[in-house]
């Protein structure tokens, strides 16, 4: 009997075991934090770049006094993910893990090429590139993005990419664009799906205008890191098509049931002087779409949008929180302004691209009985670009903020 529970104990033990006999020390690997994919003269073969991060710059345990750099930047030839890690490898001493890939760095001449798609099929395959890291599509070559992109405030580059993406998917300027929702969406082919648009390449605008009425590239700042991201680039059929500004992009994300509502910070156009623009901080509801399928005439697709709006500055100095009269007519204004501006996007993409990038396409599929039926009555071709569209915006809520009067400017110059 001793001897039987001796021989159970070490199967045991070598059963746990056996789990830990390919461990590799964390000395022992190198965490690639971002992949840029460049086109070549060569059809099927692309440039693959690695930014490797340090993992001692920045820690608590080795301090700011590190000699080392915080990043490595690799560049190679491949003709998919697997092979190019495994030719990166040839100069790097550590194992190259994909483990902690933040984001996937595509540049827009090889997005908007027919063999972007079969290098995307390649991602799934390895085991170690998780399929949450953002495509992000860079104006120029990815090469270059990657190695211009020097954050003077954080030194630590991995956690750079996770502030600026978290901040600019706050503010509605970019979307939330994981590898896995492109082969969702390009999968399902009755859908655009949009993803962050960025570049180092600056080509601002002379004239001044809101502040979300920009590419990538267009908004005239000085100084700082030259990264910008906002705006987002169009897949039609998984191939670029277009870019959308801040303000577009952010039409997108409200209409789109299938993401969560976030507040944005949106300057509208103010009612009793024009010349002014006033701020405020926007949230959305939960939005409703209703479809009523017509197989032989214009199908109608109702979308509700309910808002809260909380004003945060009038330069004007207008009364709008105390004189009831002035504050409805900011109301209506408000109210008319998001709807023609939403109306108006919703035709672009009617017209423009005969597609849409707010997943409505989920809402008609229940009223088919076999995806043979659905696929028959062809969402993307026949029904949305002839649908009778209509949206109902609907500010619920009007609020100030801090503010509790503003200043009577006229007794101030007296």
């Amino acid at each position: 009997m001793k001897k039987l529970l001796i021989l159970m104990l070490l199967i045991q033990t070598a059963v746990l075991l056996s789990g830990c006999f390919d461990r590799k020390e964390l000395e022992e690997q190198a965490y690639v934090i971002s992949i840029g994919v460049d086109k070549t003269e060569s059809e099927d073969v692309f440039r693959f770049t690695f930014e490797i991060a340090n993992p001692e710059v920045g820690s608590t345990v080795s301090g700011p006094s590190t000699p080392e750099p915080p990043q490595e930047v690799v560049s190679v030839l491949g003709t998919d993910f697997l092979s190019a890690t495994n030719t990166a490898n040839v100069s790097v001493a550590k194992e190259i893990s994909l483990d902690q890939v933040r984001v996937v760095i595509v540049s827009e001449k090889l997005a908007r090429s027919k063999k972007f798609i079969h290098l995307m099929q390649t991602a799934p395959s390895i085991i170690d590139l998780k399929l949450n890291a953002q495509l992000v599509i860079s104006k120029e070559k990815a090469e270059k993005f990657i190695r211009t992109t020097k954050p003077k405030l954080e030194s630590r580059p991995h956690k750079y990419f996770q502030y600026m993406l978290d901040r600019a998917k706050e503010t509605g300027v970019i979307p939330d664009a994981p590898l896995v929702r492109f082969f969702q969406i390009t999968e399902g082919d009755a859908d655009l799906f949009i993803a962050p648009f960025a570049t180092t390449k600056k080509d601002p605008k002379e004239e001044y205008g809101a502040e979300d009425n920009y590419k990538a590239g267009e908004a005239n700042i000085k100084g700082g890191n030259a990264t910008q991201f906002i705006g987002s680039a169009v897949f039609k059929e998984g191939q670029m098509i277009d870019t959308l500004t801040g303000e577009e992009t952010r039409f997108s994300l409200m209409l789109d049931t299938t993401l969560p509502q976030q507040d944005i910070i949106a300057s509208y156009t103010d009612p009793l002087s024009p010349g002014f623009d006033l701020s405020a901080r926007v949230q959305a509801d939960k939005v409703k779409v209703k479809i009523d399928y017509k197989p032989t005439g214009k199908t109608n697709i109702d979308v509700y949008v309910s808002l809260h709006m909380n004003i945060f500055a009038v330069p004007s100095t207008r009364n709008y929180m105390i004189n009831s009269k002035n504050r409805d007519i900011l109301h209506d204004s408000l109210q008319k302004q998001l709807q023609e501006e939403g109306e108006k996007f919703i035709k672009k993409t009617q017209e423009k691209y005969k597609l849409e990038p707010f997943y409505w396409s989920l809402h008609i599929r229940n009223k088919f009985l076999t995806i043979k039926d659905y696929e028959k009555a062809d969402w993307s071709n026949k029904i949305y670009p002839n649908a009778n569209v209509r949206l109902h915006v609907k500010v619920r809520s009007l609020e100030f903020g801090k503010l509790l009067r503003e200043s009577d400017l006229r007794k101030v110059r007296d």
